[in-house]
């Protein structure tokens, strides 16, 4: 697969974000949504931030307290034998189970794709018990003058998907929630299809562990319904682990073409492709027997937690797919790939 690697890679570190806080330090930035917005590539950046630690015996953990309707800290003793700490994305006790970080909603802006300044403060910060632990991984479907924004809420009762909207990204609206625990990944497509709104998800199954795209209708957004299994893991290749959808879905010719990730057993993340029918996107047309991108440069390959690729949203432009990832879950990078590229490689049914 022709895969360009902007030569900027990563084009936005940690570094290049200021905490929304004093006593926090940003300890990765990734995941982002993308559109264009009057003129500029626009990013809704997840930017993650833990306290500020100088005691090598501790460690904190942030969370939004609902009762006092602040982020505080809960402190754990790195010697107490019960803690296991092995995980860098979770601290887990006997009596309690939460992120190292919490993540809120960045604003940044480019006039050529790769150059971003990065906003200052959050455009939206965790406010409510679903939000407990942040908001993650943000996706951008514009409807009309609107932009819907679905993100993930992690909190101790679960991980749901919520959505807001916006028309200026300055100020937002909460919907609530739209998929209960723990049904994340979920993309909604930018047009109605058969007088219904159409979105892909991914469920959990606690019973049988399985993590899959499935597909969902609705009539106002908010309420989702009539969901069926989409696509399934392949117990032999290389999204043997689990599979979920990445981009918003955008139309071509050939169909909807969506963008999605899978990781494999032992939870390596990289890039596929599929294709569904136009009028009826429950039927898979095509889809990637192998990777369309996978991590092999360095910074996709370690960071705070890889090998990883992982995409939130994608712009589709001269019939290039422009892709701006999540690399190693640490920074966020760019890539091309021509779309007849990507046709070239899928498997066709």
């Amino acid at each position: 697969m022709k895969v360009e690697r902007s030569v900027q890679n990563p084009i936005i570190l940690p570094d290049n974000v200021k905490a929304s806080r004093d006593d926090f330090e940003v300890h990765y930035v990734m995941n982002c949504g993308v559109t264009r917005f009057e003129g500029d590539v626009l990013l809704l950046l997840r930017v993650a931030e833990t306290p500020i630690n100088n005691d090598p015996n501790v460690a904190l953990a942030p969370y939004f307290n609902e009762e006092s309707g602040k982020v505080e800290v809960k402190s754990f003793d790195k010697n107490d034998e019960r803690i296991k700490f092995d995980d860098p994305r979770f601290i887990e006790a006997p009596w309690d189970r939460i992120l190292t970080t919490i993540s809120h909603l960045r604003v940044a802006r480019s006039k050529d794709g790769i150059n971003f300044e990065v906003e200052d403060s959050p455009a939206m910060y965790p406010a409510n018990k679903y939000e407990e632990f942040g908001i993650e991984d943000p996706r951008i479907t514009k409807l009309g003058d609107t932009y819907y924004i679905n993100y993930s809420s992690c909190a101790s009762i679960g991980v749901t998907t919520c959505l807001a909207t916006t028309k200026d990204f300055k100020n937002f609206e909460r919907k609530g929630v739209i998929f209960t625990p723990d049904n994340k990944d979920v993309a909604i497509f930018p047009k109605k299809i058969n007088n219904k709104y159409v979105a892909l998800c991914r469920p959990a199954s606690a019973e049988y562990k399985k993590r899959e795209i499935w597909i969902s209708e609705s009539s106002d957004l908010v309420g989702w319904g009539n969901h069926k299994q989409l696509v399934s893991v392949n117990e032999t290749e290389w999204d043997n682990g689990r599979i979920g959808c990445s981009a918003v879905p955008f139309l071509t010719e050939k169909g909807w073409v969506e963008i999605y990730h899978a990781a494999d057993e032992n939870d390596r993340y990289c890039l596929g492709a599929l294709i569904m029918d136009k009028d009826d996107p429950t039927k898979i047309l095509a889809k990637s027997s192998k990777p369309i991108m996978e991590p092999t440069a360095s910074y996709e390959k370690w960071g705070f937690y890889g090998p990883v690729i992982f995409l939130c949203g994608c712009l589709v432009e001269d019939n290039t797919v422009k892709l701006y990832y999540g690399a190693a879950d640490t920074s966020v990078c760019y890539a091309e790939i021509k779309l007849d590229d990507i046709y070239s490689e899928l498997n066709y049914y």
